[in-house]
């Protein structure tokens, strides 16, 4: 079973590598295209949309190791399985990549990101403490929506996965334009390692700044919900008993109380 959940982390961060930064590839994401801002934003919001009602059902549908960090502090998943969704996710985004820049090399397309969709310090003016504000904070957002909605404590029906992908456009929104919105330290590994020069450089920005707004986002949540008792469960109410008919048990025909109404009275 375990290694079925790596094999979907692995698919599930692949996609999102290969439809999200490759959409900003192929739209930009430069301060004066805004369509493409929401064109990726979308594009990243709606594969964990897909991904979550797929992926989801075998693994939890994390793909990204800020969220798998979240889930081990909340105490939803053990250190060997978060180091295994790690290692997955990581290779899922690298392979994603690796067929982007494939696909971008044959068909001789432009790369208007110039780096593979990598993220990048560049809106932020290289500054690193505003990269790592960034990331930080829109990981804390995203983490903790993640928590609340996934919560065994509360029943949010089948919307799960429809609040986290709009909460993943949402962030990508405001991000795009300053740090190219990380948020996923899995999903800026596959692109920085295939691109290099300043994307490999800058590339721990986006891997520490997610895994600290993660880890905030567990240790609040966690005591948010440590007053919160567990739910009881439902129990059904018993079926009201029915007196079977005497005919039933027995297989006769019920008699009549009175043992002389069938009988003839004989005439004297």
């Amino acid at each position: 079973m375990a290694t079925k959940k790596y094999v979907a982390e692995c698919v599930g961060t692949f996609v999102l590598v290969l439809l999200g930064c490759g959409t900003a590839m192929l739209v930009g994401c430069d301060a004066a295209n805004g369509g493409g801002y929401i064109l990726t934003a979308l594009a990243f919001g709606l594969v964990i949309v897909g991904m979550a009602y797929c992926v989801g059902n075998i693994s939890g549908c994390h793909i990204n190791p800020a969220v798998s960090l979240g889930v081990l502090i909340s105490g939803g998943m053990s250190g060997i399985d978060f180091i295994g969704y790690v290692i997955s996710q990581c290779i899922g985004a690298t392979l994603g990549a690796a067929v982007l820049k494939g696909i971008f090399a044959m068909g001789n397309i432009e790369d208007k990101t110039g780096g593979l969709g990598s993220n990048g310090l560049a809106g932020v003016n290289g500054s690193i403490g505003a990269g790592l504000l960034v990331e930080i904070l829109l990981t804390f957002i995203f983490v903790l929506t993640i928590l609340g909605v996934t919560s065994k404590k509360f029943k949010h029906g089948s919307f799960g996965g429809l609040i986290i992908g709009l909460t993943l456009t949402l962030v990508h929104i405001f991000g795009i334009g300053l740090t190219g919105t990380s948020v996923n330290p899995a999903r800026s590994f596959g692109p920085a390692i295939l691109a290099g020069g300043d994307a490999i450089i800058d590339l721990w920005v986006f891997i520490v700044g997610p895994l600290i707004g993660a880890a905030l986002a567990a240790f609040l949540y966690k005591w948010w919900e440590s007053s919160i008792p567990e739910p009881k469960p439902e129990i059904a109410a018993p079926a009201a008993k029915v007196a079977p008919a005497a005919h039933a048990v027995s297989g006769n025909k019920p008699n009549n109380t009175k043992s002389g109404n069938n009988k003839k009275k004989k005439r004297k």
